[in-house]
């Protein structure tokens, strides 16, 4: 005999995402929107009025993760933004990585101390706020949490600088942290850690990287924002504490 709720319809679902309004976020936001998702996207930024999404203004939260009172105040405002308690995906992709005069790369030794902080307070600080907040709701879909790591943290880069490449191999040991700890409440925590990615935010030169890559080629936002849905859904359900490496051989 059939279920009386066989013909309910599927759950929708919800994705947090920071770092939504170019390169990997926008491609992510486009990439969940396109499955049916729910996609509640963080920003510096207040609510563009010309936004194309679904949704609009109610999925908006303005908030600048350098600051922790204001990431404190905006995970209040996401759990209202959730009236079920449900939260079935965490993105943590907002990063920044400051520059010296002309687009220089900061070093260890001329990185100024409060770009450190601001860096490791958006890049590492804000993606633990963030999960630790909404772990209730997480909890309540044994959801998923993605933190977008880089090849960077991994070894030193001719462009990114010593702050976000410190930044992003701390986020990768995190997720470690995470994965162990948010684990016996069936949430999965894993990292993707991008290569060169056709974005506005490539620096020049980037092309004689492109040269020694075993792929020859950048990859697209796209190419990364199905790697996470990947992390985000069923097809992953086994795998947390893993960093998928998405950079076309550069790391081998």
């Amino acid at each position: 005999m059939e279920s009386a709720t066989s013909n309910q319809p599927p759950e929708r679902r919800t994705l947090l995402l920071t770092g939504a309004s170019r390169g990997i976020g926008h491609a992510t936001v486009k990439r969940f929107a396109s499955a049916g998702w729910r996609v509640i996207a963080c920003s510096r930024q207040p609510f563009p009025e010309d936004c194309p999404w679904d949704g609009g203004r109610e999925n908006h939260v303005q908030v600048d993760l350098a600051d922790v009172a204001d990431t404190t105040r905006a995970i209040a405002e996401i759990k209202s933004r959730l009236p079920d308690g449900r939260l079935h995906a965490l993105v943590n992709n907002a990063g920044i990585s400051p520059k010296g005069a002309g687009g220089a790369r900061l070093s260890s030794v001329t990185t100024p101390h409060e770009d450190w902080q601001k860096v490791f307070q958006v890049n590492f600080f804000a993606p633990i706020m963030l999960a630790r907040g909404l772990m209730d709701e997480l909890k309540a879909t044994k959801g998923a949490v993605v933190n977008v790591t880089s090849i960077a943290g991994g070894r030193v880069h001719p462009f990114a600088g010593a702050a976000y490449a410190t930044s992003k191999a701390a986020l990768a040991a995190l997720t470690r942290e995470m994965a162990s700890d948010f684990g016996p409440v069936g949430v999965r925590v894993n990292a993707i850690s991008p290569g060169e990615i056709d974005t506005a935010i490539l620096s020049p030169g980037t092309d004689k990287i492109v040269e020694q890559l075993p792929m020859r080629r950048l990859g697209t936002p796209e190419e990364v924002a199905k790697a996470i849905y990947f992390l985000c859904t069923e097809a992953s359900s086994y795998v947390t504490g893993a960093e998928l490496h998405i950079n076309g051989g550069q790391h081998v």
